[in-house]
């Protein structure tokens, strides 16, 4: 069983990801560590494809271990990818709008599920995931109803298949912004297979909510995968800013973008260029960045908390008075959670 990270795995990692830098060694014995470290932080095939082209991976019993390893998380891959077309097909058919969010932005990595987002309604949902895929319907949790969000397992599909219904945040406070998503949304080809997927500006604000207002957390895809959008010069910052303003979280994407950028830094020794306008509305920047049990954690006190309190006051000034409801059950979740970690070891049910 591989021991825990530390910062030398992360560093490891994230200097082969995020700079021209071929040069690093490291110790044999800790592949397994970090192969499941890059697992955890959806980087495992963009990582292995690199290895064979460093000093160290080039050793024959390295290079033997890293192409099983891809070689069979690539499997794992393109088992999944045919399930996630259908699943789109399955509700184009019915003439129902359905969007992948998440879980194609890391590519050529995976999420470990599929996530997507569809405006239907949720009786119609189940429908078709019932009806067409024998797809059984997961526990839902507090957050999940919440939220908005129903968990299906397919057969023959290890990976659980996500879908976000009407609404997007922690407490499904977001309804207007995600009612848009379908209709910006933007058709990629991932191997032989096409999807519908968010647009640059929604991904990025799909990440925020994700890293600065729920799991205070980022994964180093998240870091890539948000590197390499912004470098591509197809985000545009008007419509990112205009969008993001009016569900109270600029200030957020701000700080999420920051905080990548000056990440993408300390191991290229170059950030990735930002209008100073993001600069500007950020509240802090990569110095706040820790890693710890395997991810790179953001400070939640005072800093995430007052992301949370622009959001919510925002909310109530534009007389979104459900909405703003529902993002203020979100501390008492947050505590439920915690207390029920602390006496079952486990969050089930709640979070």
């Amino acid at each position: 069983m591989a021991s825990s990270a530390t910062n030398q795995h992360i560093d490891y990692l994230s200097q082969l990801l995020l700079s021209s830098d071929r040069s690093q060694a490291f110790p044999a014995s800790e592949l397994d560590t970090c192969l499941s470290l890059a697992h955890k932080n959806h980087v495992i095939v963009r990582w292995l494809q690199v290895l064979p082209h460093t000093s160290f991976g080039q050793d024959e019993k390295v290079s033997e271990w890293a192409e099983a390893a891809l070689t069979e998380e690539q499997a794992r891959i393109a088992h999944a990818l045919p399930f996630l077309e259908e699943i789109c097909n399955g509700f184009n058919s019915q003439g129902l709008d359905i969007t992948v969010i998440k879980s194609l932005d890391h590519w050529p990595d995976l999420g470990s599920d599929l996530d997507l987002y569809s405006n239907a309604q949720p009786k119609d949902v189940i429908r078709i995931m019932r009806d067409r895929f024998k797809a059984e319907v997961a526990e839902r949790s507090w957050g999940d109803r919440l939220a908005g969000k129903w968990n299906f397992n397919i057969p023959e599909l290890p990976e659980s298949v996500e879908i976000h219904v009407g609404r997007l945040g922690q407490t499904g406070e977001h309804v207007d912004w995600a009612d848009g998503i379908p209709r910006r949304a933007v058709e990629v080809q991932r191997a032989q297979y096409r999807f519908r997927v968010a647009s640059p500006e929604d991904r990025l604000m799909i990440s925020t909510l994700q890293r600065m207002y729920r799991h205070f957390y980022f994964r180093l895809c998240d870091i890539v995968d948000s590197a390499q959008l912004l470098e591509s010069g197809i985000v545009d910052f008007t419509r990112l800013i205009a969008l993001s303003e009016s569900p109270g979280i600029w200030k957020g994407v701000a700080t999420y973008l920051v905080l990548v950028s000056d990440y993408v830094k300390r191991f290229r020794g170059t950030e990735v260029p930002l209008p100073s306008s993001v600069r500007a509305a950020a509240t802090f920047g990569g110095e706040k960045l820790t890693f710890s049990k395997d991810f790179l954690r953001v400070p939640i006190l005072p800093e995430s908390v007052s992301l949370y309190a622009t959001e919510l006051s925002t909310l109530a000034r534009q007389g979104e008075f459900k909405e703003t409801f529902r993002l203020s059950l979100l501390p008492y979740l947050a505590v439920a959670a915690a207390v029920g970690q602390k006496l079952t070891g486990s969050d089930k049910g709640i979070w």
